[in-house]
């Protein structure tokens, strides 16, 4: 293991509730040993992305209801193919070589838990996405 991978590793949150068994699925030890971690270290940017995204498209997530606001994150997330791809950059960007490899052999699966777990975590957060905002 190189002195990047030993970083990345040592820099990334710990997630007591990601537990990780023999009797998981691949994807789904994936999902908690790395997606999860990953995704928790990268919150604020991830954040700061979607709160980029909005300003992009005229702000117009601020006139819609908190029911409305849940699914435009949705939306912009699994349909806006650029901003997905953002999004998967800056969670694959911190991969170790390793996780990186085992990502691309069924990488189409885990970019649908990954954007999932985003969506989740975007949406949990949606309050931080007020803060800047101002009539």
């Amino acid at each position: 293991m190189d002195v990047r991978d030993e970083y990345l590793l040592h820099i990334r949150p710990e997630i007591p509730s990601a537990k990780v068994s023999e009797n998981m699925s691949d994807e789904e030890r994936f999902q908690n040993a790395t997606l999860r971690p990953v995704i928790k270290l990268q919150h604020h940017l991830l954040i700061e992305a979607f709160k980029n995204y909005i300003k992009k498209h005229k702000n117009v997530f601020f006139e819609i209801s908190i029911e409305r606001r849940l699914i435009y994150i949705d939306n912009a997330i699994h349909k806006d193919q650029k901003f997905r791809n953002s999004l998967k950059g800056m969670i694959i960007g911190q991969f170790t070589v390793n996780e990186y490899l085992t990502y691309i052999k069924n990488s189409s699966a885990l970019n649908k838990r990954m954007m999932n777990l985003v969506t989740q975590r975007i949406q949990d957060s949606i309050q931080l996405l007020e803060q800047d905002y101002v009539c």
